[in-house]
C-alpha cells in the first residue's frame, strides 16, 4: 500500500524535532476536510504511518502542532501550528513530505 510520510528537523538545534503532533486530512469534492490519521513524530523526527488506508488521488493536508514542540522544548516559537497542502496525483507512490522547522520560519519540499 502507498503511503504518506512526514520527519521534522528542527534547523535551531541541528536535531530531529521528537514529539510533534501531526494531523494528515483529506479534501472531498465539496471541499471539506476529513480527517485520515495523527499521530507524533519518533525520537528520529519521523511520522511513518500517518495513512492506514489505502491512498487515493486527493488533496491532503498536513498540520503540525509546532506550539506543543516549541513549548516542550522551553522555547517561545511565532507559528503555533504549519499547515502544508498537497496533491496526490499517483496514489501508486510513496510521497513523503519533510518539514524544517525553527522558532521563527519553516520550509518544506517533496522528499522520497
Amino acid at each position: 500500500m502507498s503511503s504518506i510520510s512526514t520527519h521534522v528537523l528542527d534547523t535551531s538545534r541541528g536535531r530531529p524535532a521528537a514529539g510533534v503532533p501531526v494531523t494528515l486530512e483529506q479534501r472531498d469534492a465539496g471541499g471539506q476536510w476529513t480527517e485520515r490519521g495523527r499521530g507524533t513524530t519518533d525520537d528520529d523526527g519521523r511520522l511513518r504511518d500517518l495513512l492506514h488506508e489505502p491512498l487515493a488521488a486527493a488533496e491532503y493536508r498536513l498540520t503540525f502542532d509546532t506550539e506543543t514542540y516549541f513549548r516542550a522544548s522551553g522555547v517561545t516559537g511565532f507559528f503555533p501550528y504549519v499547515q502544508i497542502a498537497f496533491i496526490v496525483r499517483d496514489p501508486g507512490t510513496h510521497h513523503h513530505v519533510p518539514l524544517l522547522l525553527n522558532p521563527y520560519g519553516y520550509s518544506t519540499y517533496r522528499g522520497s
